[in-house]
């Protein structure tokens, strides 16, 4: 695989909605357009299924997440980083 490649993955950033199972949490990342017609800004949301390696990121906070192999029937992502914390969160899962 050339370095072309592996810069060329797509980056997400979203918030973890859940945290629950072991080395994986499912982020919800946002999406702004503006629709073709009338000019209105439309949000979507897309929820994503992320490996955690570490077991870091909690519920509520900002991560981003980047494209990866399969790990998994529904993991195709990986967390990359953790942006913000969310507040009061624990350290113990």
């Amino acid at each position: 695989m050339t370095t072309e490649a592996r810069h060329s993955r797509k980056k997400r950033t979203g918030v973890v909605v859940s945290a629950a199972m072991d080395k994986t949490v499912v982020v919800q990342a946002e999406r702004r357009l503006i629709h073709a017609l009338y000019g209105k800004v439309i949000r979507q949301h897309r929820k994503y299924v992320a490996h955690d390696e570490k077991n870091e990121a909690r519920k509520g906070d900002r991560v981003r997440i980047v494209e990866t192999r399969p790990m998994s029937k529904t993991k195709r992502w990986r967390v990359a980083e953790i942006l913000t914390r969310a507040e009061g969160s624990e350290v113990s899962r």
